[in-house]
């Protein structure tokens, strides 16, 4: 809903702010007033075209802001999100452009430097203009099919077939994916198999760079290492024989001396058992040595090739692992992978057909729904024509016939909004084939046709409705067909806001809120002025239109009458 509009320096307008309510609100005054400055300030508000002409005389540049309060539901909040523009939905919506006087202008949402593009864009979400030289809206036929779609309540109709396309379209991506695979596959595998050949001739274990690495360290010293070993071992050729000999010797020494009569409490005898134990001791840990020396040597005792061996293998190990990118440690994992993708590779045609499968029965099923779709839609569309044909008539326009399209898309242009093209179509005049709505030669005719159009859409939509203007729809009518006007605006208005201008006291008698557009001023001083008039002023108002320059009682009285009709 607009909720508010601040004018500076516009044509006539210097300063102007308004405040604006829900339901229908009419805008009259004597022609030539400037009841189109307000709506050329709205529209330069919302990225309509502009040119230097708009600014008023003597002025840098003119200014229009629109303040809006939309649904927290409404679109217009999802585009501000695809055009990255901040905002809050607790909050109001501000619209903002400047017009400079060489015709240069700045576009302004919430206070966010946007492009003017942008800025209609937005705008377009909000608001509806129908009038005398354009009606922005339903001539745009990407509209015909979502208002088609809420007259007839299809949301449910409207959300399978969605649901549907997005299963299909990712079916259609899985078959894709898996035929880019297929095509590949070929060379993919003899890569594969080679690469895997390879890293199976060397069969790299886990944790082997490492071992190797040590053994190469041992090898390399081990020529010296079993020097030194040899000369360690020299120490004890024949070490053993001679303490076994120094043993023995001792051993007869003690025998000599107890046969001599000595006891084997006596000194000397104590003496030669400490020191044949001692020895025999020593001999013990002599062998222990030489056998620890045998041990170690037999140790580095590799066949002479082993370390080239361990150096090839390394050389080997690492070259391959370079090859292919990895660290040597990797090598075993890789030959999984290697292993694994070979198995999927060969397993892709199963894979392929079953996709195949899966992508039959999404188009099937979408093509299900999207059949179911549009024989509601056009159930739907002879349910709107006969509304909207009903609404003609009244609106003097019993001449025209109105139709809604629905042509067949191809296949390869379906979408998630189903297989239809969806446009309204009128015919002027009996026997003259249906055209798009553009084919309404008169201003008024057109804002009419709208206005039949809206009524008959009226209180069907499920989402929240723009801003209707209609800007003198009434033009070249009277009498009961203004009437029939102003009725269909009042019922417009009770589910949408509505603004008009207008000429027609029928219309105007219906209004919620009743703004009066007069000239203040005199020569180049003149400007245009805007009044919210009360019950009484809207009477007197209403009264002149129906009487002219003399308001006469009998006018007043009419007034009433159409103020309470």
């Amino acid at each position: 809903m607009l909720i508010g509009l601040w004018i500076r320096d516009v044509v006539l307008i210097e300063a102007l702010d308004l405040s604006i309510g829900p339901g229908l609100t009419v805008l009259t005054g004597e022609t030539g007033a400037g009841k189109s400055i307000i709506l050329d300030a709205l529209g330069l508000a919302v990225g309509a075209r502009a040119d230097a002409g708009l600014v008023r005389r003597g002025a840098a540049q003119a200014a229009a802001s629109a303040v809006f309060a939309p649904a927290p539901n409404h679109p217009v909040w999802e585009l501000l999100e695809e055009k990255g523009l901040s905002y809050a939905r607790d909050e109001d919506l501000v619209l903002r452009r400047t017009l400079s006087a060489d015709g240069r202008s700045r576009a302004f949402v919430n206070d966010q430097a946007t492009g003017v593009g942008v800025l209609k864009e937005v705008g377009e979400a909000l608001l509806e203009v129908h009038g005398q030289h354009e009606t922005v809206g339903l001539l745009d036929a990407r509209t015909h099919r979502p208002l088609l779609d809420d007259f007839g309540g299809l949301q449910t109709c409207v959300a399978a077939v969605a649901k549907a396309w997005e299963a299909w379209k990712a079916a259609r991506a899985q078959v894709d994916e898996l035929h880019r695979t297929a095509q590949t596959a070929a060379a993919e595998t003899e890569e594969l198999t080679l690469r895997l050949a390879e890293i199976e001739r060397l069969d790299p274990r886990e944790g082997e760079e490492a071992d190797l690495a040590g053994e190469r360290a041992i090898l390399g010293a081990s020529e010296k290492a079993l020097a030194e070993i040899g000369a360690a071992r020299e120490v004890f050729e024949g070490l053993s024989g001679r303490m076994a000999t120094a043993v023995r010797s001792l051993d007869r020494a003690r025998e000599r001396a107890l046969s001599a009569g000595a006891t084997e409490d006596a000194a000397a005898v104590k003496r030669l058992a400490e020191a044949s134990a001692a020895l025999d001791r020593v001999l013990i840990e002599a062998q222990e040595a030489e056998a620890a020396i045998d041990a170690a040597a037999e140790a580095f005792a590799f066949e002479p090739d082993r370390l080239e061996k361990a150096e090839e293998r390394l050389f080997d190990l690492r070259g391959l692992a370079r090859k292919l990118g990895v660290s040597v440690e990797e090598l075993p994992l890789l030959r999984l992978r290697f292993a694994e993708r070979l198995r999927a590779v060969e397993s892709s045609e199963e894979a392929l057909k079953a996709a195949d499968a899966e992508l039959a029965a999404a188009r099937s099923a979408y093509l299900t729904v999207a059949a179911d779709l549009t024989a509601a839609r056009r159930a739907a569309g002879e349910a709107l024509a006969a509304a909207v044909t009903a609404e003609l008539s009244p609106l003097k326009l019993e001449k025209a016939r109105f139709q809604v399209g629905l042509e067949a898309v191809a296949e390869d242009r379906a979408g998630p909004a189903g297989l239809d093209r969806v446009t309204f179509q009128i015919a002027t005049n009996p026997g003259a084939p249906f055209g798009d709505l553009g084919a309404i030669a008169s201003g008024g005719e057109l804002a009419r046709f709208a206005l039949a159009l809206k009524a008959a859409l009226a209180g069907r939509g499920s989402g929240p409705q723009p801003l209707m203007i209609f800007d003198e729809v009434d033009q070249g009518v009277g009498g009961a067909v203004a009437d029939a006007v102003g009725l269909r605006l009042r019922r417009l208005a009770r589910d949408a806001q509505v603004l008009v201008v207008t000429h027609s006291p029928q219309v105007a008698a219906r209004g919620d809120a009743h703004w009066r557009i007069a000239k203040a001023g005199e020569g180049e001083r003149v400007r245009t002025v805007v009044e919210p008039l009360s019950a009484a002023d809207r009477e007197e108002e209403i009264a002149r239109m129906l009487a002219g320059a003399e308001i006469t009682e009998a006018a007043r009285a009419a007034a009433r009458a159409l103020m309470h009709a």
